[in-house]
């Protein structure tokens, strides 16, 4: 990245996305220092002017930016970082500067945490002993889960369908995570066939 910082006087604006939701939290500023600061220790930090010095954002709250990844613009002078959030961001506290938590991204949110139980080895955890069982198990499990859902698809009982649908969709996360794969893997896959 070649950020031009002397565009507008040693300062560029950043726009803050939620990795998983791709909800904008915030616009902050950074100078070269904050930047380089932010891509070195992997939490963003900002240049605060009203404070008049660098100020990484959760050192107060704990409620840090976790970057994900890092593009400028076309005229490499605005950044936009992904990051995930630990919490909410904005200082009202709202989740995010511009408003309420939205729900675009669940899955990737439930993505996280089946992550998170698998890798924490959460005992009791519904997730984690399914897991643990192995990669036949959790195959055969989506793959009844995939039989509920034709089942019901040919019923008129939308409830039990869309039950059996979440169920579905919930199993085939666990079986992305034992295959080591992720939602965004797939999601490159569907987008290079919509190319064709």
């Amino acid at each position: 990245m070649k950020i031009d910082f002397k565009k507008m006087n040693n300062l560029v604006p950043v726009i803050i996305q939620d990795d998983r939701t791709l909800q904008v939290l915030m616009l902050g500023y950074m100078n070269e220092e904050a930047f380089e600061k932010t891509k070195a220790e992997g939490i963003v930090t900002f240049f605060s002017r009203s404070k008049n010095r660098l100020w990484t954002k959760g050192e107060e709250s704990g409620n840090f930016l976790t970057v994900k990844s890092m593009v400028e613009d076309c005229d490499q002078d605005t950044i936009l970082i992904k990051v995930i959030p630990t919490h909410v961001v904005c200082h009202t506290g709202s989740f995010s500067c511009f408003g309420e938590k939205e729900d675009k991204g669940f899955l990737y949110e439930l993505q996280t945490k089946i992550s998170q139980r698998i890798d924490d080895k959460v005992e009791g955890s519904y997730t984690y002993s399914l897991f643990q069982r192995g990669i036949n198990k959790v195959a055969q499990k989506v793959g009844e889960e995939a039989v509920e859902v034709v089942i019901e698809a040919k019923d008129n009982n939308d409830d039990l369908f869309k039950n059996e649908a979440a169920d579905l969709l919930y199993h085939f996360l666990i079986l992305l995570k034992a295959k080591n794969f992720s939602l965004e893997e797939i999601e490159e896959v569907l987008r290079k066939r919509d190319q064709k």
